[in-house]
Order: structure tokens, then C-alpha cells, then sequence
């Protein structure tokens, strides 16, 4: 059953879009409902991931000086130039424009390491560096607003946010993860319990996927206009940064896993956690968190379109 799965697990994902998609439209009151359930569902695929990388595999990558650089150099210099050409071009809506930015400037933490770990990328590797990620993007995005926007809408921003998606989405699943390890290793009865839990990667991202996209589908509703104006930005975000994350990977001269997760980290973007940002912002920014919605939906597919043409585009 979980070869199978495994052997499908891009269809799955597909169906599970569009099951999400068609419960969105068709039962709306669910959605204040089901976005309760995305942080949960999260943390236990983060969980069942980081219970498939021994620890003394996690200290072994944070050694790995050449790939953290790289990953840096994508995400907080090459992103941010890219997001500058395009903001030239955004609507001229200021709450448009916080969206698209507070979506754009801060890196994925989460999902990106099992979509990565589909494509053949280092998982392993990404796991160690989410912790950095985090911090870095916590740092550096009220830079990043400032510059693009002004001083007067840096202080509009709640950061609490990705506190909280340290805790929840990092620090208590990689503790979990580790318990379970140092539990199998003493007794039988861990190593049954790991060896079930690890079946379960399919069947949860495919509930993630449901549940992020029956959720916020309902948010579009009446929005569609703008949320025609930044899908092109999205589509050509994620084209672009394909190409120039497998440039930098080969400048950095990384091994083929290392060159796939680099292209990952680069095209996907916190969308679930900056979506409580866009939403705690005040009256005459809610449109800023449909455009973050947006991002989302358009990124879930784009991520299945990328397990199947990383591998060929980086061999």
C-alpha cells in the first residue's frame, strides 16, 4: 500500500487540490473551520519528515557551509531582486502590493522539504536550515518592507505570527521526531511505532493540500479581480526562480540533492505563515490576504509541476 502511494503520490496530491477546491465553493462556512486544522496538519507532516532524518544526519548538514551560503544568497539576495523588478510592474494598490510582498520576501519552512524531498532535493539538508530561515526572514523582512514601501508601513505588521510557526511548526515536531528516535533505538515498540508513522507522509500532505486549499478558496470569492492582477506574478515567480536556482546551485558547485532543494527553497514562499501577518493588518488592507490566498493556490500546483521537472531540469 505505500509503494503504491509512493508510486502515485502525484496524482493523489492533484485530486486533493481539486476535492479542496470543490468543497471551497461548495460549503463556504467551512472555511473559518478547516484554516484551524492547516497548522496541526502541518506539524505532523513535519514531524513524520523529520522522524526520517537520523539527528547525526541534521548536525552533518549544518556543515555544510557551501549549501547554507547558497541558500542565503537565493532567498535574501536574489528573491528580493527579483520581487523588486516585479513590484514596478504591480497594481498600483497599495494593499495589493503589501500581499504580494509580505508573501514573496520570506521563504518556505514547511512543505517545501517534502515537496524537495519528491524531487530527489536534500531534505536533509533543508530540515537543518529551517531554523535560519526563520530567524533570517523574521529579521530581514521589516528591512525589505521599508525599503520597498516606507517607514509608515513597517510598524502595521504583526510579527507574532512566526513566533508562534517556530513553536508549533518547528521546535515541538523536530523535539517529537527526536524523542521517537532515541525511543527506538531502547525499545521494539518505537521501532513499530516509527515504522507505521513513517506510512503516513502520503495520505498527510494530501490532507495539508485539501485543507489549505478548501480553506481560503472561499476568501477569493468577490476578490477575483485582484486576484487575476497577481497570478501572472506568481506563474512568472516561479518560472524564474527555477532557472536562476539551478544557476546558482552550479555556481556554487552543489551535488545534484543539494542543487534540487536550493531550487525549491528558492521558488516556494511562506504563504501559510505570513497569511496571519496579511490578516492582522488594519481596515483597508484585506485584500492583502486574498493576494496571499493566491499565492497559495497557485503554488500548490506549481509545487507538483516542480516534482516533475526539477528532476529533469537539474540531473
Amino acid at each position: 500500500m505505500v509503494d503504491r502511494l509512493e508510486r502515485h503520490q502525484v496524482a493523489i496530491y492533484l485530486i486533493a487540490i481539486a476535492a479542496g477546491g470543490a468543497v471551497g465553493w461548495a460549503a463556504t462556512d467551512l472555511g473559518s473551520i478547516l484554516e484551524h486544522l492547516i497548522n496541526p496538519l502541518l506539524g505532523a507532516l513535519l514531524y513524520v519528515t523529520f522522524l526520517q532524518v537520523p539527528v547525526a544526519d541534521l548536525g552533518e548538514a549544518l556543515r555544510d557551509t557551501r549549501f547554507l551560503s547558497a541558500l542565503l544568497v537565493i532567498n535574501f539576495v536574489l528573491v528580493p531582486l527579483v520581487v523588486a523588478v516585479m513590484y514596478a510592474m504591480l497594481p498600483a494598490q497599495q494593499a495589493v502590493q503589501v500581499g504580494v510582498l509580505l508573501v514573496l520576501l520570506c521563504p518556505c519552512v514547511d512543505y517545501v522539504i517534502v515537496f524537495s524531498g519528491l524531487a530527489g532535493g536534500s531534505s536533509t539538508r533543508l530540515i537543518a536550515a529551517t531554523p535560519l530561515l526563520l530567524v533570517a526572514q523574521m529579521a530581514l523582512l521589516p528591512l525589505f518592507l521599508w525599503l520597498f514601501l516606507g517607514s509608515e508601513l513597517t510598524d502595521v505588521v504583526e510579527f507574532r505570527p512566526f513566533a508562534v510557526a517556530f513553536v508549533v511548526l518547528i521546535v515541538i515536531p523536530l523535539a517529537l521526531a527526536w524523542a521517537t528516535q532515541w525511543w527506538t533505538t531502547r525499545r521494539s515498540a518505537g521501532a513499530r511505532v516509527t515504522e507505521a508513522v513513517n506510512t503516513t507522509m502520503v495520505p498527510l500532505m494530501a490532507a495539508v493540500l485539501f485543507v489549505v486549499v478548501a480553506s481560503q478558496v472561499p476568501a477569493l470569492d468577490g476578490n477575483l479581480s485582484d486576484v487575476a492582477s497577481v497570478v501572472p506574478f506568481y506563474v512568472a515567480f516561479l518560472v524564474v526562480m527555477a532557472f536562476l536556482g539551478t544557476a546558482l546551485s552550479a555556481a556554487f558547485r552543489l551535488d545534484t540533492g543539494g542543487r534540487r532543494a536550493l531550487v525549491f527553497s528558492g521558488a516556494t514562499r511562506n504563504s501559510l505563515v505570513v497569511l496571519p501577518l496579511a490578516l492582522a493588518l488594519p481596515a483597508g488592507f484585506e485584500i492583502a490576504a486574498v493576494v496571499v490566498v493566491t499565492q497559495t493556490l497557485v503554488e500548490v500546483i506549481g509545487m507538483v509541476v516542480y516534482v516533475r521537472l526539477v528532476p529533469r531540469l537539474v540531473s
